[in-house]
């Protein structure tokens, strides 16, 4: 399954021996994840728990994550950051593919090439 696979990308390429822990990843009204999108988000939640560091509560994360770590460009990016803008978000870390493409908001938005960029702009 997908989160199988991003968890080992966070042991690979950051280290984060997960392997043997219980990972549950829990969607807000039981939603199916099944859009690509949304890696960074359950990777961002899992290196939270793992680091005892929370993320920014008005910061999101997007963006598909490779076997390698790199962080994807995503479809509809603009949509995702216009409707964050509308719920009060921020700042936005999203794949540097989508980055240059995402004006007209005041949210900050900062592009990542991969997961290790992007966890370093979330908790430090």
């Amino acid at each position: 399954n997908r989160v199988n696979l991003l968890i080992a990308v966070l042991d690979k390429r950051l280290g984060m021996r997960l392997g043997d822990m219980d990972i549950f990843v829990n969607v807000v009204g039981g939603l199916k994840i099944d859009e690509p999108a949304v890696d960074m988000a359950i990777i961002s939640a899992v290196a939270s728990s793992f680091k005892n560091k929370p993320v920014d509560p008005w910061t999101f994360v997007f963006g598909e994550i490779g076997l390698s770590g790199e962080l994807r460009a995503i479809s509809q990016a603009e949509t995702r950051v216009k409707e964050a803008a509308k719920i009060g978000l921020k700042k936005g870390v999203v794949p540097a593919g989508n980055a240059g493409t995402l004006k007209g908001t005041d949210i900050e938005v900062i592009g990542a090439k991969n997961v290790e960029e992007a966890l370093e702009i979330l908790f430090f």
